[in-house]
């Protein structure tokens, strides 16, 4: 199958390239290197040393024998979002191109646009692309458990049945999202759903949890291609930080009472996941939701867990949430489409944290002490940006 994986120069992107690579696809990638320029913005980089995507291509290839195209561009460029296509002629696109960090997206006014702008305009010049060069091309795409927020309803996938005086009818769940972040890809959702039922495109939205680890079998085979490991408050996943915290001998840093509850997944059944629903396609016309996770954890729960598995002494602080969320609540989530298809889920493990620990050992070095607390405050309207 011919893939391309847009935004397949960051975290997910890049070794979902590497693993649809390896399982046979002949596979491109996509990027316009913004998420390397967040990193000059902010301060911070990477614990992980990650190369170019060049290098990492070439590397792939001296490995394997296996060659990736390669484009530069934006996707809210139409004129290179059509052109790419229309070159590499792909059956499934997976779409990780945007900004995806709620933090981010709450600095301030500008950031609010931007992450918007990118996220939905990119999103709808692709939508146009698919529709006019092939509409048979599978959209594989990337979405966000936070698009649901908290309801005190089990949460579907992706659609609801509903009676409402005397009549059923069956609707997109209803969506409570908690950032400007996480409302673009609530845009994206209802755009996507609305070109399958109006131009008859396929679609799948993945629906995914917080994401922990760095490593995956591809990934491991040579350092240079490596994939980044976010630390910081901004970008980096709650688990991950905990990690990083233990190691430096720093304090957990849970906002308020930590009850808030995530649905979370390891980085090698997130790849598993993207290459299942390529491999299983949507029909024509259909849109289609995978609530993507593996199990749900408290952030308190998760602090407790880096805190029994850490060779040496742990502490926990509870910090002012600088989010407005219910610290509380109902959070029971229906996950059975991608394990239906064949997902063994990772479960987190002390295993799974030690090999953690070990990453964050060997790059202590790199982190900076004042990215670890947070300087965003979703109840402001501005906000400075960390300084470098």
């Amino acid at each position: 199958m011919r893939v391309l994986v847009l935004g397949g120069d960051g975290y997910l992107g890049w070794p979902t390239a590497l693993h649809l690579s390896q399982c046979g696809h002949q596979v491109a990638v996509a990027d316009n290197f913004a998420r390397r320029q967040y990193d000059f913005e902010l301060g911070v980089e990477s614990l992980v040393p990650i190369e170019t995507l060049q290098t990492r291509v070439e590397t792939w290839r001296d490995l394997t024998g296996e060659s990736m195209d390669v484009y530069v561009g934006d996707l809210t460029d139409a004129d290179f979002t059509y052109r790419m296509l229309r070159e590499f002629r792909p059956e499934a696109v997976v779409h990780f191109a945007e900004q995806r960090a709620a933090p981010y997206s709450m600095i301030d006014r500008k950031h609010a646009v931007y992450t918007q702008v990118n996220n939905v305009v990119g999103t709808m010049n692709l939508l146009y692309a698919i529709g006019e060069i092939d509409p048979d091309i599978h959209l594989v795409k990337l979405g966000t458990m936070g698009e649901y927020g908290t309801p005190e309803i089990d949460i579907e996938e992706g659609w609801l049945e509903v009676e409402h005086k005397g009549r059923r009818d069956r609707v997109l769940y209803p969506k409570r999202p908690g950032s400007f972040y996480h409302l673009s890809k609530v845009h994206d959702s209802h755009n996507m759903e609305f070109t399958c039922r109006i131009w008859g495109l396929r679609a799948t939205d993945l629906n995914q949890g917080v994401v922990y680890g760095q490593a995956t079998p591809e990934t491991m085979l040579d350092d240079r291609l490596a994939t980044r490991f976010d630390y910081d408050a901004v970008f980096g996943t709650v688990l991950n930080r905990f990690v990083i915290q233990a190691v430096l001998g720093h304090p957990l840093t849970v906002y308020g009472t930590g009850g808030q509850r995530r649905g979370i997944i390891d980085i090698r059944d997130t790849v598993r996941c993207v290459q299942l629903a390529c491999e299983n396609p949507a029909d024509r016309g259909e849109f289609r939701v995978f609530n993507q996770m593996t199990e749900a954890k408290s952030v308190q729960e998760m602090a407790e867990t880096v805190e029994r598995c850490f060779p040496g002494d742990v502490r926990i602080d509870h910090l002012d949430n600088p989010r407005v969320e219910r610290e509380e609540h109902y959070y029971n989530v229906v996950h059975t489409r991608l394990l239906d298809l064949g997902l063994s889920p990772h479960l987190l493990s002390d295993t799974l944290i030690t090999s953690l620990f070990d990453v964050a050992k060997r790059y202590a070095g790199r982190v900076k002490d004042e990215a670890l607390r947070p300087k965003v405050n979703w109840r402001e309207q501005s906000g400075p940006v960390q300084e470098t």
